[in-house]
């Protein structure tokens, strides 16, 4: 396992993260194939064993229930210390007013839930998980920096959004000295690459860490375009991010592939290689629902792919409409 330094923070994380998503309850919330407990736990044993100390999940995961299941697992198979837990804020968590957003109210009472269902006094980095048209950046920030004051997390991320808002959040955290947002965790991959147009240029010039999700494409950069899968099935979410460019990608998924059989190697590796090559990028987020996942993305550490190998990969690709805010 190789580690860095998220953003321009001490913090070391490995340059593959778990996403835990797929790790919850299938009778609670919006993930039917989410894996139950005694079905996640392998996973996290053995990320644990391949060097992963970073590992993300969010409240309005399968209802809280991705977080109880990471929680209890990682205190189970490892000291505390040594681990980086991320989590997220922003979804809806219950009915009728104040039960979603990024209000002062929302905030305070949220991150306590989370703590709660990890089983931890801290988070070390927490996240807004989509910007709030409805609450002041202002009190947003404010609340945010409170949490980090009292010591219920070490440092604060953002997710997908418009550059020119991420902007005014950093500039507005700076201005009154509140506790920054050291990370952005966007939608970044070779089926996706708008963020290049200006989100990753800003987090270069910001020294802001890139944790990307979906950095495979819900998995579509792993196999051929028309095979389907129980999440594919079921994931709305998902089926909207292509539904306008399914030519163009199915060209990038077939260069994807082609890469991947002169090298000899798994098509997940190359597409994570991509994304690890790209200077802005800390650690991309992975999915795991084989054991085989996990090897595939340490294993993508170590393909170094040629100018070549990326032209043949980019070149089909086409603009996208902007995706993944919702």
């Amino acid at each position: 396992m190789e580690y860095t330094r998220l953003g321009r923070t001490g913090l070391q994380v490995s340059k593959i993260c778990l996403g835990c998503m797929s790790y919850g309850d299938p009778a609670r919330g919006n993930h039917s194939w989410s894996l139950p407990e005694e079905q996640s736990r392998p996973f996290i044993r053995k990320a644990l064993e391949l060097g992963i100390n970073f590992f993300d999940t969010a409240n309005v995961y399968s209802d809280g229930s991705s977080e109880e299941i990471v929680g209890k697992a990682l205190k189970d198979f490892a000291k505390r210390d040594e681990l980086v837990i991320a989590t997220k804020v922003h979804g809806r968590m219950r009915p009728g007013p104040n039960g979603a957003g990024l209000s002062r109210k929302a905030i305070l009472s949220e991150i306590d839930n989370s703590l709660r269902r990890l089983g931890t006094d801290y988070v070390d980095l927490y996240q807004i998980h989509r910007f709030d048209y409805e609450t002041p950046i202002e009190e947003t920030l404010e609340a945010l920096n409170d949490v980090v004051r009292a010591g219920k997390a070490r440092y604060i991320g953002a997710s997908s959004m418009f550059a020119w808002q991420f902007a005014q959040m950093l500039a507005t955290s700076k201005a009154n000295g509140w506790a920054p947002f050291v990370s952005m965790q966007n939608y970044v991959n070779l089926l996706y690459r708008e963020e290049e147009r200006e989100m990753l240029p800003l987090c270069k010039a910001e020294g802001i860490g890139v944790i990307p999700w979906s950095p495979l494409a819900r998995g579509r950069l792993t196999r051929d375009w028309d095979d389907k899968t129980a999440r594919a099935e079921t994931d709305e979410f998902g089926k909207t991010l292509y539904a306008k460019t399914a030519d163009a990608d199915k060209r990038v998924v077939s260069a994807v592939a082609a890469v991947a059989e002169k090298r000899g190697i798994a098509r997940a590796q190359v597409a994570l290689a991509w994304v690890l090559g790209k200077p802005e990028i800390t650690a991309p987020i992975i999915g795991a629902t084989k054991l085989q996942h996990l090897d595939d993305a340490v294993a993508a550490l170590s393909v170094k792919l040629s100018a070549e190998e990326k032209a043949e990969l980019e070149v089909p690709y086409v603009a996208h409409s902007v995706a993944g805010f919702s």
